[in-house]
């Protein structure tokens, strides 16, 4: 049975491993948010050696690779829990991204195009929840510190972001779609160098040993026989719907739409398989109800930040002015405003949660998240005004964009690392990396909507972007005022855990 106890802490007040982590997953979202950048920008490209589809069929196929990667962190999650332990997942789906990038350096068609997207997802999925996993695990505490380490943590995945997208993007953009790709296998490559050289001296007492095998059999009240009832029932569910016509996988923006029905299903039908059949005591099963509602205020949250790689992109690209001195800048560049923003003010909320917890003020979690959702709103009506501007026949300024990037990342530092602190602290233990799965899944689908909110997009037809952009508006500050009228109950069934 694997230690539980973290290691001396460094002068930085944490512990070792805790850096170790920040750059294997800064390299690995170095490749991710890298080749994403100018993902969508090839797949629509006629012009320059790109996949020439429509905007709808480019947008669906981005939503489908943006969502199967977040979704594929659900089976990633039980292969830990079940039958790897989270380092080893860890170092396996390094390696599966790795060769998915060398794919997709290869300019050899849409088939092989498609298989190494397909493989990034697979190993992407094996990779990111078991990688926060960890990070909690270095914590076993819990408290401010935690939510301090996750926004260290995240200050790395953003560093990689930018990095990613500035070398990705450019490469992509600028020499050719092919080079983009190749950097982002570099990178990839990086990470693992990283995590296998150091991760074996500062992270060896942790995450070896499959969960499985540290909890009795009695507590997982028929585990296996319940998950395979749980994933025949939902296979036959699905075929049902594709007979029916209710499903059709028969295209890109079909398949995108049947797929946001799937992923909707397959959350909600594991959250209710971990409540009734995972052996969970009345304070546990309310605490994963509570993690539900966060898993639904990051799905609406991400359906919004993704915009960035998708309709935020087209816009960038079409609407914006992108000349700096005489000079065109690549329009993927204005998605570096997100992670730049984040390395800068992720350590000033950092240090006010651990200022706030000092002084014994407390700002709950779901009063976070609330407050995530009221920021995304506001950077959408930044949006609205922008896109009036282009249906009066104008180029926009890049401070709209500017702006609204800087309100939707404030957003993010309300919501994604402290909903990765407390997964990690609420999940029962027997669950943990499968629940951390869950919390990508509502990125997933997040991603997904946002993919299918691009395909929107008609060039033809700019008169239809104010509202477009103010039906965000509408979703996520009516979601957020609704998740802080309930933040006292929550905040109560969450059982003293902040």
């Amino acid at each position: 049975m694997e230690s539980t106890i973290a290691q001396p802490p460094a002068r930085t007040g944490h512990p070792t491993g805790l850096y170790v982590l920040f750059f294997t997953e800064m390299w690995e979202r170095f490749s991710y948010y890298g080749m994403r950048a100018i993902l969508l920008l090839f797949l629509i490209d006629n012009v320059r050696g790109g996949m020439g589809l429509t905007e709808a069929e480019g947008a669906a196929i981005y939503g489908i690779y943006t969502a199967s990667v977040y979704l594929l962190s659900l089976p990633g999650g039980w292969i830990a829990d079940n039958l790897l332990g989270q380092r080893k997942s860890i170092w396996y789906g390094g390696i599966i991204i790795m060769l998915g990038h060398i794919i997709l350096a290869f300019p050899a068609g849409q088939s092989l195009f498609f298989l190494g997207l397909t493989v990034v997802a697979l190993g992407t999925g094996l990779l990111k929840p078991n990688i926060s996993t960890l990070v909690g695990e270095l914590y076993p505490e819990g408290g401010a510190r935690r939510d301090a380490a996750f926004s260290i943590f995240y200050m790395g995945i953003n560093i990689g972001s930018f990095l990613g997208i500035t070398i990705v993007g450019y490469l992509g953009q600028k020499v050719g779609w092919h080079y983009g790709f190749g950097a982002a296998a570099v990178g990839m490559g990086l990470g693992l160098i990283t995590f296998r050289a150091l991760g074996q001296k500062h992270l060896s007492h942790l995450g070896n040993v499959p969960r499985k095998a540290e909890i009795a059999e009695a507590t997982t009240s028929g585990g296996n026989k319940s998950l395979l009832g749980f994933l025949v029932g939902l296979v036959a569910v699905f075929v049902v719907l594709q007979l029916t016509g209710v499903l059709d996988m028969s295209t890109a923006q079909g398949l995108a739409k049947a797929m946001g029905a799937i992923i909707s299903l397959i959350a909600v039908s594991y959250f209710v398989y971990i409540l009734v059949a995972g052996g969970l005591d009345s304070v546990e099963k309310k605490r994963v109800v509570v993690l539900f509602i966060f898993f639904l205020a990051s799905a609406a949250y991400w359906a919004g930040n993704e915009q960035q790689g998708s309709s935020l992109q087209i816009f960038a690209d079409r609407y914006t002015s992108l000349s700096l001195f005489g000079w065109q800048m690549p329009s993927s560049w204005f998605q570096n405003l997100n992670p730049a923003f984040i390395v800068i003010f992720s350590p000033v909320l950092a240090s006010l949660w651990v200022y706030l917890a000092n002084r014994k003020i407390n700002y709950s979690v779901p009063a976070k998240m609330a407050t995530s959702l009221l920021l995304l709103g506001l950077a959408y009506v930044v949006m609205v005004f922008a896109a009036q501007i282009v249906v009066a026949g104008g180029m926009t300024s890049p401070l709209y964009l500017g702006s609204t990037y800087l309100l939707f990342t404030l957003a993010e530092l309300f919501l994604s690392p402290v909903g990765l602190s407390s997964f990690s602290k609420l999940s029962p233990k027997r669950y943990a990396s499968q629940l951390m799965g869950l919390w990508f899944v509502g990125s997933s689908l997040g991603n997904l909507i946002a993919g299918l909110f691009a395909g929107g997009f008609d060039e033809k037809n700019v008169a239809q972007m104010p509202q477009l952009f103010l039906s965000v508006v509408y979703f996520s500050m009516g979601f957020g005022f609704l998740l802080l009228l309930f933040s006292g109950k929550l905040k109560k069934w969450m059982g003293g855990i902040e």
